[in-house]
C-alpha cells in the first residue's frame, strides 16, 4: 500500500547535517510515510551515511544517480520513485517539527484531497528562530480551501518548495540552475484547483537566508531571471493573470532585491549586469496601474525601475553608514 507522504531528499550534505535531518524524519510520531534518498556522484553525498540509513529503516530508500546532477534533477528523479499520494522536498539543511507530519495528515483529513497543502517553517540562525517570511498571509487564508485566484496573496508568498505539500502527479519537472524550484512553485499553485493552509510552523531551515547552495552544474545567481521569466509565461497562460500579476511581479522585485543586497551573492563585477538585467524585467513586466510598496522599499522599488545603478548602491552605503553610528545590525 503507497503511503500518504514521499519526502523526497537529496543527498547534498555540504555542511553535515542530513544525519540530523534523517533522525528527525525517522522520529516523527506520524508513520505513514516514505524517505527517497537522492544520491548522485557529487563529493557532498555522502553515499556510506545514505547506505546505512537505507539499511536502517525500511521507509528509507536510497536512490542512486550515476552523474552528478544537482538538487533539481536530484529532485525530478526522487519524484518519478516516490510512490506516496502526497510529495514533500526537504534538504538536508532542514529539520522537521516532530508533530509536523502529524499535523500534516490531520490537516489533509479535515481538507480532503488537495493539490497544495501550504505550512509555515522558521530559520535557525546563530541560535535564535526567525520567523518565515509568509507568516500573516498564511495566518490570514483561513480554514476554506481555495485556489490561487481567490487568494492571490498566496503567490506573493517567498517561493520555496519545502513549504508545501503536493499532489503527487501534479508536480513538473524542476529546471536546470539555481532557484530551480521559483516555475515548479508557480506552476503548482497556477494549476491547483485547491489548495489548503496549515498556519504552523513545520519546518526549521538551519541556514542564515533561504537560499541553496547547490545548483546543477554551471549555475549562475543570474539563473533567478530565467526562472521568473518561466513563471511569467506559465502566468501569461492563467484565467486569473490579471488578478495575479501584481502579487507575482511584488514577489519578483523582492526576490531580486534580496539577492542583490545579499553579501556573498552577486560578485562585485557582476553587480551593475545583475542590477540592470532586474531592471529591464522590471519594466517589461510591470503591471498597468502598479503601486509600489511605501517607505525605503518603495525607494528601492523606484531606484531599480529607473535602472539608477549608481544610486541604488550610494543609498545602501548611506543606510549602512547610519546604522553603524546608531548600533543598529
Amino acid at each position: 500500500m503507497a503511503p500518504l507522504i514521499s519526502v523526497v531528499l537529496p543527498a547534498h550534505d555540504r555542511n553535515g547535517q542530513l544525519k540530523e535531518c534523517l533522525d528527525a524524519l525517522l522520529a516523527q510520531s506520524f508513520r505513514d510515510f516514505e524517505v527517497v534518498l537522492v544520491v548522485d556522484t557529487s563529493p557532498d553525498c555522502p553515499e556510506r551515511t545514505a547506505d546505512a540509513y537505507g539499511m536502517r529503516d525500511p521507509r528509507v530508500a536510497v536512490l542512486r544517480l550515476n552523474a552528478a546532477v544537482g538538487i533539481g534533477r536530484a529532485r525530478n528523479a526522487g519524484a518519478d520513485r516516490a510512490r506516496g499520494d502526497y510529495l514533500l522536498f526537504l534538504d538536508s539543511d532542514h529539520l522537521l517539527d516532530p508533530e509536523a507530519l502529524a499535523a500534516l495528515a490531520e490537516r489533509l483529513e479535515e481538507t480532503g484531497e488537495v493539490d497544495v497543502l501550504l505550512f509555515g517553517h522558521n530559520r535557525l540562525n546563530r541560535g535564535k528562530l526567525w520567523p518565515g517570511g509568509a507568516e500573516q498571509e498564511l495566518a490570514a487564508a483561513g480554514p476554506e480551501v481555495t485556489a490561487a485566484a481567490d487568494r492571490p496573496e498566496l503567490l506573493g508568498t517567498p517561493p520555496l518548495i519545502w513549504d508545501r505539500l503536493l499532489r503527487r502527479g501534479t508536480v513538473p519537472p524542476f529546471p536546470d540552475g539555481h532557484y530551480d524550484e521559483i516555475p515548479v512553485v508557480h506552476a503548482t499553485l497556477l494549476a491547483a484547483r485547491r489548495v489548503a493552509v496549515l498556519p504552523r510552523e513545520c519546518v526549521t531551515i538551519r541556514r542564515r537566508h533561504t537560499l541553496h547552495p547547490v545548483g546543477s552544474p554551471g549555475a549562475s545567481h543570474f539563473d533567478l531571471f530565467d526562472q521568473y521569466a518561466r513563471s511569467f509565461e506559465l502566468l501569461a497562460g492563467s484565467s486569473a493573470a490579471e488578478a495575479l500579476h501584481a502579487q507575482l511581479f511584488t514577489r519578483m522585485v523582492r526576490h531580486y532585491l534580496f539577492v542583490f543586497d545579499l553579501a556573498g551573492c552577486v560578485d562585485r563585477a557582476e553587480r551593475p549586469q545583475f542590477f540592470q538585467r532586474a531592471s529591464e524585467h522590471y519594466r517589461g513586466l510591470l503591471p498597468d496601474g502598479y503601486r509600489k510598496p511605501d517607505g525605503r522599499e518603495g525607494v528601492k522599488f523606484s531606484l531599480l525601475s529607473s535602472g539608477a545603478y549608481a544610486a541604488f548602491e550610494v543609498a545602501k552605503l548611506s543606510h549602512i553608514a547610519r546604522g553603524a553610528v546608531t548600533g543598529r545590525r
